[in-house]
């Protein structure tokens, strides 16, 4: 039998259009029907949900696939806590590997170590018994190297981000990343990639946006991944950040021209273009913008001349106003309602002003953004709080501020910047550590849901622009995830995220997370926690 009709029935849906329901029919990728169990119509098969809490299925508005799979099948740092933490895992991760490889681990944050020494070059090279060794930082922006692997490309030496320690940034570090993801072969990519989209899917993410460019991947890595999308796995969604290559982004197969656009750096490696200086750098370093506002506007042209959507990586808020003021001159030319229809993107936007956020107002710009970062840096105590000072990084990520004036927010993880991990960023928005940015779970899950599919061209990637997406209504595509609920559901219909002690709100939070038990693309079973997706209970365990 082709396209059979399944029944979920016995469930607490998350639906506020029907807030009693408990039961919903697929038919041919759509939900046909939903309400009562008593009231359900006949199917070819009937899962049982026992109780399970059912709601859309999330979606990761920006993500690095192939990093985030090798982050998670190789070298993963985030628990180092000094440099010895380190070398010792360079070492211990090299020994298995040919004397000929390059050495790949990601995630090392020297922000929150006691001693923040961070290993030299040569350290490296003993540590990898010569082989060549590329680290990169958190956020993805900077890197350690060896030796070997700087004597490798010996142009890195005077471009700019440049230091003999082994420690770079900006273009020097662009330079040996290039040598370093190019040296994984086309299996080793093709494993990673699959890595993370299974990963994806089995936290209830049913699509992600792919956010790749010559500065942070390759054509062959990013339409590798395109294939993927769908067949099994969650939808991707491509993004090329590409100055002036909008045809080429469309020739690529990719949604849009931008994502990883960069304005300017990250604020980890302090290349994230700030309008005052940041308090632990250099004295003066404001960071480093990469585009003019001509540029910006040029390209927003170029965009428009390919009927493509644009967007740009912009953190500090000299990089966003820099992106305005090329928006401001786009709309010159084009005018502001066509400007506003064509849904442009901003990636990160996380030092922000009132000035700003209305310019993301008057351009219908959308803010895909990443609430763990401020879970993980944010605060008075963490690394925001080091370079920018307690009062800056308080004001950083200020999504309450955005949500309230009509700005569409889109989350996701940047992951491998930070892990994949929906309801934690959920719960990050809405227990931001500032109280004024703070989301109500509705409004965050919204984010991670609808957000996620408004971020995205109607009909991108072969989708039908009738179907609603994000949403459980009769009509709309079937994509929803089944959830276990440890800590129950609040009197909204979603899970109980934080904890009602005031102190206990945050990163440390103990309330335990819902646990995904299955996940449906369009009809379709892409994750199923015991390995069934031809039906039978799903329910909470």
């Amino acid at each position: 039998m082709t396209n059979p009709s399944i029944l979920y029935r016995g469930g607490r849906l998350f639906c506020p259009a029907d807030p009693r329901a408990t039961a919903l029919l697929v038919r041919d990728g759509r939900i046909d029907w939903l309400g009562g169990d008593g009231d359900a119509p006949s199917a070819d098969r009937v899962v049982e949900l026992d109780g399970a809490l059912v709601t859309p299925a999330f979606v990761d508005a920006h993500v690095h696939a192939t990093d985030t799979g090798l982050a998670l099948s190789g070298l993963d740092l985030s628990g180092a806590r000094s440099a010895a933490d380190v070398l010792a895992a360079v070492a211990g991760f090299a020994a298995g590997l040919p004397a000929d490889a390059v050495v790949l681990g990601h995630g090392w944050d020297e922000s929150a170590w006691p001693d923040r020494r961070v290993p030299a070059a040569a350290e490296l090279d003993r540590a990898a018994g010569g082989r060549r060794v590329y680290l990169s930082q958190a956020s993805i922006h900077s890197a350690l190297c060896s030796v070997a692997l700087l004597a490798a490309v010996p142009e890195v030496v005077g471009a700019p981000g440049y230091d003999a320690s082994g420690w770079l940034r900006r273009d020097a570090h662009h330079l040996v990343r290039e040598l370093a993801m190019g040296s994984v072969m086309p299996a080793q990519r093709r494993a990673a990639q699959r890595v993370a989209l299974d990963r994806a899917a089995s936290l209830g993410i049913a699509a992600v946006h792919e956010c790749g460019g010559p500065e942070i991947s390759s054509e062959e890595d990013f339409t590798a991944l395109l294939a993927l999308s769908g067949a099994g796995a969650p939808e991707v969604y491509g993004y090329w950040g590409e100055l002036m290559g909008a045809r080429r982004a469309r020739e690529l197969g990719a949604v849009g021209a931008g994502g990883d656009l960069f304005a300017d750096g990250a604020l980890g490696a302090r290349t994230a273009h700030l309008s005052v200086p940041y308090a632990d750098g250099e004295p003066g370093g404001c960071g480093h913008g990469y585009l003019t506002a001509e540029q910006v506007r040029d390209h927003l042209l170029d965009c428009a001349a390919h009927d493509v959507q644009g967007g740009f990586h912009a953190i500090g808020d000299a990089a966003i106003g820099t992106v305005l003021a090329g928006f401001a001159g786009a709309a010159e030319v084009l005018g502001v309602e066509r400007l506003r229809a064509a849904g442009h993107r901003v990636e990160h936007a996380e030092i922000m002003e009132k000035r700003l956020i209305a310019g993301f107002v008057e351009y219908g710009i959308v803010a895909s953004m990443q609430p763990a970062f401020d879970r993980l840096w944010g605060g008075e105590r963490q690394m925001y709080a080091s370079r920018l000072g307690v009062g800056r990084s308080l004001e950083s990520n200020p999504m309450g501020a955005m949500h309230g004036v009509g700005v569409t927010l889109a989350f996701g993880s940047d992951s491998p910047v930070t892990p994949l991990d929906p309801w934690g960023s959920v719960r990050a928005a809405v227990a931001h550590f500032n109280p004024a940015q703070r989301l109500s779970v509705r409004a965050a899950f919204a984010a991670h849901t609808r957000g996620g599919w408004r971020a995205v061209p109607a009909g991108a990637g072969g989708r039908d622009p009738r179907l609603a997406e994000g949403a459980l209504v009769p009509g709309a595509a079937a994509t929803f995830a089944v959830w276990s609920t440890p800590a129950g559901v609040g009197d909204g219909g979603l899970p109980v995220l934080v904890s009602e002690v005031p102190e206990l709100r945050g990163s440390d939070d103990p309330t335990p997370l819902p646990v995904c038990r299955r996940t449906v693309l369009r009809g379709s079973v892409i994750y199923d926690v015991d390995g069934d997706d031809e039906g039978g209970a799903v329910g909470a365990s």
